[in-house]
């Protein structure tokens, strides 16, 4: 008799978790087929979905960047070209020290995060992949198709220094050369 009792009570326990996932997925699927998840731009997701998100974007960014091999980083030509990449290319999303996003960046959900701290979260691998590959649905552009590896690779070395500059330094150093002036050893 035990034993049967033990069987009914894994058999509904079954069932129970199978009716109570199909009512959520059919939850789910009146919330978008009926277009009730609000999607424009200038609202923010539900926290719960922000987390869920975010998570899955980090566990998805250490999957692909895991056999990235990482080149020296840090020499004082590379960081200055790196500067000049994130000067053209990545502050006004994600400003600087003592230099705020601009009103683009500022605009986009979700808000593009500083990236003063990025090297403290992410691996100079993960940066790299992020950098190159993008973000879907982020606003966080593919950079493969502009820059070369050799430039997004500066781009991390100049972002790895970031937590350590001040707001003159990064002035300093994102400054546009004079005209007719060239950057770096190879004259970008």
């Amino acid at each position: 008799m035990p034993a049967n009792r033990t069987r009914l009570v894994a058999k509904t326990a079954i069932l129970t978790l199978l009716c109570a996932a199909a009512v959520g997925a059919a939850g789910g699927l009146v919330v978008l087929f009926g277009g009730w998840y609000y999607v424009g731009a200038t609202k923010h997701h539900f926290q719960t979905v922000y987390s869920l998100l975010e998570k899955g974007m980090q566990y998805s960014v250490r999957h692909h960047a895991r056999d990235v091999a990482v080149p020296p980083l840090g020499g004082r030509d590379q960081v200055l070209r790196g500067a000049a990449v994130y000067r053209d290319n990545c502050a006004q999303c994600h400003g600087g020290p003592g230099f705020a996003q601009s009103p683009i960046g500022m605009s986009m959900q979700p808000v593009p995060g500083p990236l003063v701290d990025a090297g403290t979260h992410w691996r100079d691998r993960e940066l790299y992949w992020i950098t190159r590959h993008g973000i879907k649905m982020s606003g966080m552009p593919a950079w493969e198709y502009h820059l070369d590896d050799a430039d997004i690779w500066a781009t991390v070395a100049f972002i790895k220094t970031l937590p350590a500059m001040s707001a003159q330094d990064y002035r300093a150093v994102t400054a546009a050369p004079p005209a007719g002036a060239q950057h770096g050893e190879d004259g970008r």
